[in-house]
């Protein structure tokens, strides 16, 4: 491992604190990057991300991707776990948390609030952001590839009957623009790209594709250190202005995501996964789909609503959340049978 994989989450931890710190001093640059957006994608963001992506899709070997069939394991607990489990558990989650634990200190309004967000996060696992966890603790890119198309696809079907049934509303509206601008952006474009690069560079010698991906390595953990810096100094204000709101919603969302992956890593063992299989099915189930439902917490509630505020404490939270999982996984490699 290089410098940065290795002192990764010390990289993380300054950088959010670069990035609340940007966020106080200089607003007004972060309101003007946070303007940049389309269908509630944020184009700078996208462009980090980007980055991230680009050398994990160079590895993925389509002539390997057939085989994926050969071991639906993974696949299969993704996708129980994604759609079966997890909405249902940040729901009951949601409750507990806000209509008894913390009921003396949140008003009932804010807690409906609090928990119609929380509920959009479960209902929208993870897209791009699963190819830098899968990297990080050495998973198949081919079959990482797989297991994101396919929930994809799942999503545009499932998102809104399920999250319309958990939040009790008939009129949960998509937004198709953001779900498939993001899916082009992090997915489809960085692939193709990714393929073509591939395909290039196997032409010109044995050695030219590893080299290349060895000297991109670094810019993804750039791409990534980048994108913290960008969120957290979008809600640097938030952050400070509610301090003890986004304690309270981010310890269910904690739970649920170390919950969630306990679930998953169970599974696994069950199924007898291989750890490179084993270890993305998991934390796919674990990470979420952001801006799918802030833009959807937007839409239905508002933007100055509490839940827009959950769903964007759910980003906060999330990439030091994951770097952990990400450590566990590589702590318990090999998966125990």
């Amino acid at each position: 491992m290089g410098l940065f994989e290795r002192f990764l989450t010390l990289w993380v931890a300054l950088c959010i604190g670069a990035g609340v710190g940007l966020g106080l001093l200089v607003p007004g640059a972060f309101q003007a990057v946070a303007a940049l957006e389309v269908a509630h994608v944020n184009l700078v963001v996208a462009v980090f991300i980007w980055v991230m992506i680009y050398p994990m899709m160079i590895q993925v070997d389509w002539s390997a991707v057939k085989d994926v069939g050969r071991r639906p394991g993974g696949l299969a607990l993704t996708l129980v776990v994604n759609w079966l489990i997890k909405p249902f558990t940040m729901a009951a989650l949601g409750v507990l948390f806000f209509e008894h634990v913390f009921a003396p200190w949140v008003d009932p309004a804010s807690a409906s609030q609090y928990i119609a967000g929380m509920i959009l996060l479960g209902v929208a696992p993870c897209t791009a952001m699963v190819f830098v966890w899968s990297q990080l603790v050495r998973g198949d890119a081919n079959y990482t590839l797989v297991q994101v198309s396919v929930n994809d696809l799942v999503m545009v079907f499932a998102f809104a009957p399920i999250a319309a049934f958990l939040l009790g509303v008939t009129d949960v509206v998509v937004p198709w623009e953001t779900l498939l601008l993001s899916t082009v952006l992090y997915v489809v474009l960085p692939l193709v790209a990714g393929m073509l690069t591939r395909r290039s560079l196997s032409r010109r010698s044995p050695h030219a594709l590893s080299a290349f991906v060895a000297r991109l390595k670094p810019w993804s953990v750039v791409g990534l250190l980048a994108t913290v810096v960008l969120l957290f100094g979008f809600q640097a204000g938030t952050i400070v202005a509610q301090p003890l709101v986004i304690a309270m919603i981010a310890v269910p969302l904690v739970l649920q995501s170390y919950g969630i992956f306990a679930v998953g890593w169970i599974g696994a063992r069950l199924l007898r996964l291989p750890h490179e299989i084993a270890g993305p099915a998991c934390l796919i189930g674990t990470s979420n789909f952001f801006e799918l439902a802030v833009a959807v917490a937007i839409s239905l509630f508002g933007l100055q609503s509490g839940a827009a505020l959950a769903t964007v404490v759910g980003v906060l939270v999330e990439v030091p959340v994951m770097l952990s999982l990400c450590w566990l996984v590589n702590r318990w490699r090999p998966l125990p049978v």
